[in-house]
């Protein structure tokens, strides 16, 4: 550190003093004038800088640099014949060296205010010697509060970066802290100002990052609320007036609350997927995917590849880059399998790995892919015969169905018929531009003696059609509307001489006949039956149940 001594203590020595008083390079040993009243020498006092009338007192005391700002003749080369080793500088050329220097420090410092980022600058002694405005609206305190003070003054009792910074001389990067009036939640970035290989200040950026998580709760909520259409129904979508169907419903919320993969069951149009959206809008993973696949819809040459996905050049027409799978994509949510009961044996080989070890490995690659998964899987099949006949494995078959569901058929819960017709009428309403506002009872009567084979698709098939042949003015869907197929009475048929038996029962019927032969020609073993009759002993045993047949 460079000693320096003013000569001078009038206008132009108060200027330098302001100058150099807080300089990183030099330390203001002295400040001379004749005057005591000078007002140069009343702010050296204030800053504990040590003040003489005569240069002379300064003698054998180290001085690299004088300045002279005396103004008058003589002086300057007196300093020159006094201070031998010394620099002495004309006060003129000082001041206009000053002016420069101001010219640029005013130069960085609206560079400094003109900047977006909060900005705070320590000096060497870790005292705040400025800030730009950004730091003054992101904290409340404004120059008069920090400025000349310490670093730590803006953030109470919690460690100072600038201080950390000038101890160690090393960057301070993502610091987590809290400042101002309001405490607000601030990462500092901080650099120190090296001049000689000596850490003379630093310089600290704030960013406020309560903004970015007030963005970032807003974005979850923004995600959390697409997601949620990704499941289009809830249980408030179901019309569940029947006994049977309440139980149902009552079965599937306990499953949403439950962590474990779902069978729902039931005949084609009964509602096997509004159940699989409703479990899923009810669950903890409401918020995450619900991704549905068809497995019937799918080539099963493909569908490998779009359930567990493949790396690039997995094989012919693969994508660059490879594609995420159904698994992937489902990832903390939930996936919706379909027609389970249409997936390949190789396939189902695969996916039983995946529910055992909960990681997929994608076609044509190695490394293993962690998900988390739910699975909600769906059939109209029987899936007890396929296991029988080869068609469906039986450890994915107990995997899958930890928590069966069972739709009843339509046919079976006549109490609905009411409720889900007018809700079904108003629904299609919107979707046809209609304003039918009932169904008059001679309509009822004809839809509650239909069997409705197609189950709730086919009860909307028949009212959409009927609104269709409806006038834009008519506010009551009658009878003549419907377009039903009236089963035929047994009078009006003319039954053949002879009655042809269907197929299967005569099959079934050969079929028990066999069996209670075997059984009887063994005395009831199960397993020499099985061998005669060139069936699994498990096959055995699910036809004895299946025909009643009791030793």
């Amino acid at each position: 550190m460079h000693h320096l001594l003013i000569v001078g203590a009038g206008q132009g020595g108060t200027e330098v003093l302001h100058a150099f008083q807080r300089s990183p390079l030099l330390t203001v040993i002295g400040v001379v004038d004749s005057n005591e009243q000078a007002p140069g020498l009343q702010l050296a006092r204030r800053g504990e800088i040590r003040v003489e009338t005569s240069w002379t007192a300064f003698e054998g005391t180290t001085v690299d640099f004088i300045i002279d700002a005396t103004g008058k003749r003589g002086v300057f080369e007196q300093l020159i014949q006094f201070f031998p080793e010394a620099a002495v500088l004309p006060g003129e050329f000082v001041r206009v060296l000053i002016e420069r220097l101001t010219e640029k420090e005013r130069m960085l410092e609206a560079i400094i205010h003109c900047t977006s980022e909060a900005i705070s600058v320590a000096d060497q002694d870790g005292q705040t010697m400025l800030i730009n405005p950004a730091y003054t609206r992101m904290t409340g305190y404004s120059g008069q509060d920090v400025i000349g003070k310490p670093a730590s003054a803006d953030i109470g009792m919690q460690e100072s970066v600038h201080l950390r910074v000038l101890e160690t001389g090393e960057s301070v990067r993502d610091a987590r802290m809290k400042i101002g009036h309001d405490r607000r939640d601030i990462i500092v970035n901080a650099e120190p100002v090296v001049v000689d290989g000596q850490v003379r200040g630093s310089v600290g950026v704030i960013r406020d990052i309560s903004e970015m998580k007030a963005l970032a709760k807003e974005l979850k909520a923004a995600r959390q609320k697409i997601r949620t259409l990704e499941a289009k129904y809830t249980f408030d979508d179901i019309i569940a007036e029947s006994e049977a169907m309440r139980f149902v419903v009552d079965q599937a919320k306990l499953a949403a609350t439950m962590p474990v993969n779902v069978l729902i069951r039931g005949e084609s149009g009964t509602g096997k997927e509004l159940f699989a959206h409703a479990i899923h809008a009810a669950s903890e993973r409401r918020y995450e995917q619900l991704v549905r696949v068809n497995c019937a819809a799918i080539a099963p040459s493909l569908l490998e590849s779009e359930l567990f996905g493949y790396e690039e050049g997995a094989f012919s027409g693969a994508r660059r880059g490879g594609k995420r799978g159904y698994f992937e994509e489902a990832h903390g949510g939930s996936l919706f399998l379909d027609e389970i009961g249409e997936l390949p044996l190789d396939v189902q080989v695969k996916l039983l790995r995946v529910l055992q070890e909960n990681e997929v490995v994608r076609v044509g690659g190695t490394k293993s892919v962690p998900v988390d998964v739910r699975i909600i899987a769906a059939t109209n099949a029987n899936l007890e015969q396929k296991i029988i006949t080869g068609e469906f494995r039986e450890d994915l078959y107990y995997r899958i169905n930890r928590l069966p569901i069972h739709i009843p058929a339509l046919r079976e819960r006549p109490d609905d018929l009411l409720p889900l017709s007018t809700h079904l009428l108003r629904k299609l309403n919107q979707s046809y531009g209609r304003s039918v506002a009932r169904i008059s009872e001679d309509a009822l009567e004809v839809i509650r003696k239909q069997e409705w084979k197609g189950n709730v698709r086919e009860l909307e098939n028949v009212i959409g059609r009927a609104l269709i042949f409806t006038d834009k003015t008519e506010d009551v869907l009658r009878k003549g509307h419907l377009q039903l197929d009236h089963p035929v009475a047994k009078k009006q048929v003319e039954r053949p001489k002879k009655e042809i038996k269907h197929l299967s029962d005569e099959m079934s019927y050969v079929e028990e006949r066999l069996i209670r032969e075997a059984l009887e020609a063994f005395d009831g073993n199960k397993t020499e039956a099985a061998k005669q009759l060139g069936i699994s002993l498990r096959a055995l045993y699910y036809k004895v149940e299946r025909f009643n047949i009791y030793q």
